[in-house]
């Protein structure tokens, strides 16, 4: 049985790969791709604007090849992290 933190990554993981492979190249996230990963995925995902996903890709597409690849996602994933703990911190 796997540990909660290896599944946690597992999760990450699978969900990229899942959305990725939707079109086009299968290691990256196209616009509608990442559009369609936020709004399933995350709960806030639904109350965004096309304008605010046109700014997330824009901000996490660092090479600005108008792609997502995977460290750019877990980067993405990572400052969803901070934010977060930051909430849970300010809730004790």
């Amino acid at each position: 049985m796997a540990a909660n933190l290896d599944h946690a990554i597992g999760l990450l993981v699978t969900t990229f790969h899942k959305y990725a492979c939707k079109e086009g190249d299968k290691n990256t996230l196209s616009k509608a791709e990442l559009k369609e990963l936020v709004q399933k995925e995350l709960s806030i995902g639904s109350k965004l604007e096309e304008a605010e996903i046109a700014q997330l890709m824009a901000d996490l597409d660092r090479n600005k090849d108008e792609q997502v690849n995977f460290t750019e996602y877990i980067t993405f994933l990572g400052a969803l992290a901070m934010i977060y703990h930051d909430l849970l911190k300010e809730c004790k």
